[in-house]
């Protein structure tokens, strides 16, 4: 809690010619105490690759990413687990879990 994590991507060119790749970052609150989102974006890297080149995308997930108004209005991060999903657009992601304690 109220701590920042990083979380990296691999890409790589598999293709026979340079080009671009728009990393997506999404987070899901698995156990929110209201209705969230399935899927939220909260982050986004473009990078450019030559034939056959690899490079690793990392992002920082700060308490903010993960914060939202509980039915009190208040803004909380509550405990609990977050899906975090990286890919290319939001339907071809590969996830991890971030457990969120006190």
């Amino acid at each position: 809690m109220g701590q920042s994590v990083q979380v990296s991507v691999d890409v790589r060119n598999t293709g026979g010619v340079k080009g671009d790749e728009v990393v997506q970052l999404y987070i899901r609150d698995d156990q929110a105490s209201v209705t969230r989102p399935v899927k939220e974006l909260k982050h986004f890297k473009r990078v450019t690759l030559e034939p056959g080149a690899r490079t690793t995308v990392t992002f920082e997930i700060r308490p903010s990413d993960l914060w939202f108004w509980n039915i009190d209005m208040e803004r909380v991060v509550e405990p609990g687990t977050f899906t975090i999903s990286a890919g290319p657009n939001s339907a071809e992601l590969k996830s991890t879990t971030l457990t969120v304690t006190e």
